[in-house]
């Protein structure tokens, strides 16, 4: 009697922006957020040490990390997979590891830079100003350090992305 083994597909999606991708070797910690902070959103500190999303004008060097997916109810009835975090919840702050992210712009690939749009670009109007990219737009987007790609996204534009270092306490 043999097996009979089956195969379902060849690629498996990544799940959603804001879980994370791997263990051990991660870093989460919390934080209160500053304002209302979509999950998967690249995160800065503002002056009160509270996190906020990535905004126009914000540096590279401003990467604190990523907001966490928790297990949280829906707000809206039709939006069962968008979440988020209110003002002054607490977030689960990614700060080393891999977290899947919602790339917007540009296809990810093992090792490639990662970028922040920090800039409205009309030629590229599906891009928001706070979203992940793979590919640099000159003033309008701004690297990442000590961030990668871990490879490429999945047919929802969700790909991994890899913080080797902390970049913010």
């Amino acid at each position: 009697m043999g097996l009979h083994p089956q195969t379902i597909g060849k690629t498996m999606p990544h799940g959603y922006a804001g879980s994370y991708a791997r263990q051990p070797d991660m870093i989460v910690n919390t934080r209160p957020a500053g304002a209302e902070i979509p999950f998967g959103a690249p995160l800065k500190y503002d002056e009160n040490g509270a996190v906020m999303p990535f905004a126009a004008g914000d540096k590279g060097e401003d990467f604190a990390g990523v907001a966490a997916r928790e297990v949280k109810s829906a707000l809206h009835f039709l939006e069962q997979d968008i979440g988020g975090y209110a003002l002054s919840e607490a977030v689960p702050l990614f700060q080393r590891g891999c977290v899947n992210v919602k790339c917007q712009n540009g296809q990810p690939a093992l090792g490639g830079a990662v970028y922040v749009r920090v800039a409205a670009n009309e030629s590229i109007p599906a891009a928001q100003v706070g979203g992940f990219e793979a590919g640099a737009d000159g003033a309008n987007s701004v690297q990442l350090p000590s961030c990668q790609w871990a490879g490429p996204a999945d047919a929802n534009g969700v790909a991994e992305l890899r913080i080797l270092t902390l970049n913010k306490a």
